[in-house]
């Protein structure tokens, strides 16, 4: 056993006899990774809070039945904030049942290329201006991996409407990064001209 799973078991064990500082070690653990977590989700800070908050209220409620066996902690800890996001996601958005065809879903595309010029928190920060609702069935979909029928069964809304929303996220999101997009064409035309 490395030195990470036996720490990690240990705090574990605390955690299951209630220990304080144990809970205290985990919280700080896995507070970046999950905080990030609740930031793509929700769209304030207070949200994204109250979310991880909740979440690890809920993992130490529920550490028992964590068996390692079983999966990894990380994982069991972002599937439990998640659901959590999603909870307080759905309190707060407010789903409009638009449908979409299929063709029109898959008309809308945003090449490989393009998202290669960007850095990660352009496409963070582009995700974060998208509506509540919208947002939240983009990260279930195209992060999350999640089906539209699973969307649609979490956030109690049809398939259409979920489609619907991923479509509207994919065009949003061209029509905020095309400027970022556009400038990082500009900057490589230049540094290619000035290189020849």
């Amino acid at each position: 056993m490395n030195l990470f799973a036996k720490r990690e078991s240990l705090i574990i064990k605390g955690c299951k006899a209630n220990e304080r500082t144990a809970q205290a070690q985990l919280y700080k653990l896995f507070y970046p990774e999950m905080l990030r977590l609740c930031y793509r989700y929700l769209k304030s800070d207070d949200l994204a809070a109250e979310a991880l908050n909740a979440g690890f209220l809920k993992v130490f409620q529920h550490i028992d039945s964590f068996e390692g066996s079983k999966g990894e902690l990380g994982a069991w800890i972002r599937t439990i904030i998640v659901r959590t996001c999603i909870d307080i996601g759905r309190k707060e958005a407010r789903f409009s049942n638009n449908t979409s065809s299929e063709e029109e879903t898959d008309t809308i595309f945003v090449s490989p290329e393009v998202l290669d010029k960007l850095y990660a928190e352009d496409l963070m920060q582009a995700i974060r201006q998208l509506p509540h609702a919208t947002k939240l069935v983009f990260n279930l979909s195209v992060i999350e991996e999640y089906t539209h029928k699973e969307i649609a069964d979490h956030l109690d809304i049809t398939e259409g409407t979920s489609r619907w929303h991923l479509s509207e996220a994919k065009k949003q999101l061209r029509k905020i990064l095309s400027p970022a997009i556009k400038d990082n064409i500009k900057s490589t035309e230049k540094k290619e001209d000035k290189s020849k």
